[in-house]
This record gives C-alpha cells, structure tokens and sequence, in this order.
C-alpha cells in the first residue's frame, strides 16, 4: 500500500511518545481527568517527558479515561477498550488523507467523551472495503464533505478541534480502521466492552500500518 502520512511533519518525524491511559499508568493518578486542564497538562507532561512532539497509542489499550463519561456506560458492563490510535497534537493541526477514497458519511457527535467531529472514508484494498475513521476533529472540518466525494492521498481533510467540539478532550486524532461499518452512518463504536473484544478486534484491525 502507498500510504500518505496523516500529518506534516510525520507521525515518526514527530518522534512520539506512547501515551498509556490505563490503570497500569501510575502518574494517571490523582489527575481529575474532568478538570479539562490537568487533563491536558498529563497529556503534554507525558509527551514533554518523552522527549517527543506528539503523543500515540491506545490500540486495544483497556482505559480507565472513560469513567469519566456516563457516554460508555451500558445496562452490561462499561465500555473501556479502545478500539483505533490517537495521535495527540494541538488542535487546529492539519490532517491529510493517507489513501484515495470517498467520503462515506460525516457526523457531529456531540456528547460528553464522544468523537465530535466525525468523519468516515471508504478505501478500497486488493479488492475489499475498508473505512478509515477520523474523530475529534473541528466542526468545520465536517461541513466541507458531502457522502459521496470522492477524496485523493494526500487531500486536507481538516483540522483537530478544540475541547468545545471534539467530546470535551485534549486535542488528538482518534484514527480507526473498519472493515464492517454494521449499518452505521458518521459514527461506529471507538471502544467496546471487554466481553465484545474478540469481534471488534477481528472487525478493527491495528492501523498502526497506516500512520506513517
């Protein structure tokens, strides 16, 4: 695959620092993680400590982040493994798109810890269906695309948003692969039950092979 990096500088010319939210984490104590700014300043004392200029990870990580958002509760069990990598840069960065596609649908998902800005692409590889999904980003960002656009590599897609309008979080990229969307238009779960792991990890593959 040809893939184009989703930001510039690069990801790798980033140098970033792996960023672990779960409770294996022990500086993630004492943090008031709905205080938006002692949640922002773990994010950058993490990436500062690193020696890096953008934090990633979180791939199938099991999070204790979303107990702070009733939005990942269920009648079940919480919802709390991340199912995409998030890429923690200031808000306002640009994001370009690694892959010609089209644009499949675009939300603004406004709840408290959800994606806000929403934008979902429809790539083809080898033959196959596959969506790229892009969260956090700025609402202006959402209003440029129409369902149906078509969109080449290396295209702007928009930008990371501000707290106000990417679910109340420190600016980052939640970047997510699908192979089945399961009906779903602007939106598909970016966390799943521990129960649910075996299919949403078959049907969300890593796309660390895409974040170049």
């Amino acid at each position: 695959m040809n893939i184009r990096a989703l930001f510039e500088p690069s990801v790798a010319e980033l140098q970033p620092v792996e960023i672990d939210l779960s409770a294996a984490n022990e500086r993630m104590l004492g943090v008031d993680l709905d205080n938006r700014n002692a949640f922002e300043a773990f994010i950058r004392n993490e990436i500062a400590s690193g020696g890096g200029r953008c934090g990633i990870g979180g791939y199938l990580e099991d999070r204790v982040v979303y107990r702070r958002s009733a939005h990942y509760e269920t009648q079940e069990s919480p919802r709390s493994v991340h199912l995409g990598i998030d890429i923690w840069l200031a808000a306002g960065t640009p994001v370009f798109v690694p892959m010609d596609g089209m644009i499949h649908s675009c939300a603004i998902n406004a709840a408290y810890g959800d994606y806000g800005g929403t934008i979902i692409i429809e790539h083809h590889v080898e033959g196959q269906p596959i969506y790229s999904l892009y969260g956090h980003l700025s609402h202006e960002s959402v209003s440029r695309w129409q369902v149906g656009d078509s969109i080449r590599r290396g295209s702007s897609l928009g930008e990371l948003g501000h707290w106000e309008e990417n679910g109340n979080w420190p600016p980052h990229l939640h970047f997510q692969l699908i192979r089945d969307l399961e009906g779903k238009q602007g939106d598909y779960p970016g966390v799943c039950r521990v129960e649910d792991l075996e299919h949403y990890s078959q049907n969300c593959p890593n796309p660390a092979a895409w974040i170049v």
